[in-house]
């Protein structure tokens, strides 16, 4: 319900209290609003659209939210200080309490190709924080080798979960279990998805042990966490142009160990990216895990060591 009041507090009250009741019953992931369109719904099941009285609807009879909503919105959201949030902005969401993130769109305003701001906003659209707790828990024995960890590589296509399951390989690593003691874990979180900071606070539980750099670009982040945390682990999601694989070869050459997630559908897929050779070639990564959609988070499609052969 916490997660709910969360939303619903920078929701003018003729839409929450339409969307209150279809909210408590499906897991919402997205709530999107355009100005003069339907308000829609994403959860688990589909879409879903509602009338102004509450009930699931078709989008001829669905409640459509106005242009002056729009900017109550952003005024709750910003708690009626948009400049305060000009930088958050600038990247195109905001995050709020419980670790939500508000994106917008709307007219940007660049210079020397620069994002300076962003006005007459016209859609928002809030994604819904959710923390799964134990989802990871059959991959952690991949992850997982003798007293040490297995740099991993987990290969997902969008939409399977694969930040979720990257914040609970977090926070298992870092609170440790009977097994296992916990490890140091920096956390680079260039997007703010994995820990969901507020004002630099994590909004998400991400481990005793865990320490996060917020908003910072990950190749960066990477080298400022190994000199200034001395972490055991660096996680971090989205691993994409050839600075960030420079940083993970650092990362291995310095004895760090690296959990890292990257788009694809599969392993082939990613072998055959030409900036991943130098990777494989090193065997940087022992262990390549594949996500497939599912009802839940982390469902395991393969998993390969650092040669490609499935285990």
């Amino acid at each position: 319900m916490s997660c709910l009041n969360d939303i619903m507090s920078v929701i003018p009250e003729r839409i929450s209290s339409a969307i209150a009741a279809v909210a408590n019953r499906y897991r919402i992931k997205e709530l999107r609003l355009r100005v003069g369109k339907p308000i829609i719904l994403r959860s688990d099941k589909g879409e879903i659209l509602v009338n102004s009285e509450g009930r699931e609807s078709v989008a001829s009879k669905a409640l459509t939210i106005t242009e002056k909503e729009i900017r109550e919105v952003i005024d709750r959201v910003s708690r009626f200080s948009v400049y305060a949030f000009s930088e958050d902005l600038k990247r195109g969401y905001i995050t709020i309490s419980g670790g939500h993130r508000v994106g917008v769109c709307g007219h940007v305003v660049t210079e020397d190709n620069h994002i300076v701001s962003m006005r007459n906003i016209s859609s928002v659209n809030i994604r819904f924080a959710h923390s799964v707790i134990g989802c990871s828990g059959k991959i952690m024995r991949y992850i997982y080798h003798g007293d040490g960890i297995n740099n991993t590589l987990i290969i997902s296509p969008p939409g399977c979960g694969k930040t979720t399951l990257l914040r609970d390989i977090a926070v298992c690593l870092s609170d440790g279990d009977e097994q296992h003691g916990g490890l140091n874990v920096g956390i680079c979180d260039e997007r703010s998805e994995i820990a969901a900071c507020k004002e630099g606070i994590p909004q998400n539980y991400v481990g005793l042990r865990t320490d996060v750099l917020d908003a910072c670009p990950k190749a960066l982040g990477m080298t400022m966490l190994l000199r200034s945390m001395n972490p055991d682990v660096i996680a971090v999601d989205e691993l994409g142009g050839l600075q960030d694989l420079d940083a993970v070869l650092m990362l291995n050459n310095c004895g760090c160990a690296i959990v890292a997630t990257v788009h694809g559908e599969n392993i082939e897929e990613i072998f055959e990216k030409k900036c991943f050779e130098l990777l494989f070639e090193n065997k940087t990564f022992k262990r390549y895990v594949v996500l497939r959609d599912g009802n839940e988070p982390g469902v395991i499609a393969g998993v390969y060591d650092e040669r490609g052969r499935e285990i």
